[in-house]
């Protein structure tokens, strides 16, 4: 696998690109801000609530940039139709980049959340064509307030059939993904 893009260029690219992060991180809180004022939020009470505010409003519009930032470098994703584990930050942001293509309609109708802020379950309805689904987002959060368990579970049996199907025909392209970045 490739290194940090930042390992691929000279020493004047490094501090380009760290600006531009800089610039991408100013834009993207400039944003939330927005999503949370038009959604009648105001700043979160619970120490990790931010990046369960910041996953979700990325979830809802469908920024996968943002979605991958919410993520820790060791996060463990756990599919609903795949038994083994993925882990690692690529893959998994490279999953969601799939199920963005793959969910129709997808909106989050409840939030969960445990004692100590750490633990959250967003329930969610999308459609896959004419397939309803039913689903819940489990997510825990580590000490810096990222994301590294992540467990989505989906229901009818219909439901999970017609996700395994359409993320199957997503493979190749999710492991081009993940081995790209």
């Amino acid at each position: 696998m490739l290194g940090h893009p930042a390992s691929l260029v000279p020493q004047a690219g490094i501090v380009i690109m760290a600006c531009w992060l800089l610039i991408a991180r100013a834009r993207w809180r400039r944003r939330r801000i927005d999503l949370r004022r038009a959604a009648g939020r105001s700043t979160p009470k619970e120490p990790y609530a931010e990046v369960v505010i910041d996953f979700r409003a990325a979830v809802e519009a469908g920024d996968a940039d943002a979605i991958e930032a919410t993520l820790a470098d060791t996060v463990l994703f756990r599919s609903p139709v795949a038994f083994k584990p993925y882990p690692g930050k690529a893959i998994t942001a490279a999953i969601l980049r799939g199920v963005l293509r793959v969910f129709e309609d997808f909106r989050y109708v409840r939030e969960l959340s445990g004692e100590g802020g750490r633990d959250h379950a967003l329930v969610f309805e999308a459609r896959i064509g004419d397939v309803a689904v039913e689903g819940c987002d489990f997510l825990h959060l580590d000490e810096s307030g990222l994301i590294d368990e992540f467990t989505v579970m989906v229901r009818p049996l219909s439901a999970a059939q017609a996700l395994a199907a359409a993320m199957a025909a997503q493979f190749e392209q999710i492991q081009r993904e993940a081995t790209a970045g």
